[in-house]
């Protein structure tokens, strides 16, 4: 079986350790991330985000859009919403917010610039 197709990336996750997280300035220790198409200098791409119980992330602006799921635990945003397994977020840019974990949990998360504008036809799901 072959082991690439012209074009594709594949990643297996599972077997990579986990980066020191510091994208919102200080060294979070009990927050770590993971890579996977995420570019520090144009700030646009995915990666896996990965906080420990009682993890708070520092407050921050979104220059572009932020988009979130979350993939284990549950995630608790600056306004109080508790986010579970399969709750999808997107901030638009010029938003501000933070967030924090109780038990922990994994988020994959996609920051896009400002220039790619909406996509149409999103789901929306407020409840």
């Amino acid at each position: 079986m072959p082991e690439s197709v012209a074009g594709r990336r594949v990643i297996a996750t599972r077997n990579i350790p986990y980066r020191e997280y510091d994208m919102e300035g200080p060294l979070q220790r009990d927050i770590s991330y993971l890579p996977l198409s995420y570019r520090n200098e144009t700030k646009e791409g995915c990666y896996l985000m990965r906080m420990d119980p009682g993890a708070v992330t520092i407050a921050h602006d979104h220059p572009g859009f932020e988009e979130f799921m979350v993939l284990e635990g549950e995630l608790i945003d600056s306004d109080g919403r508790r986010l579970r397994a399969g709750d999808f977020v997107s901030y638009e840019p010029g938003t501000h917010h933070n967030s924090w974990t109780e038990s922990g949990c994994v988020i994959i998360v996609f920051e896009w610039g400002v220039e790619r504008g909406r996509a149409g036809g999103m789901a929306t799901q407020t409840s």
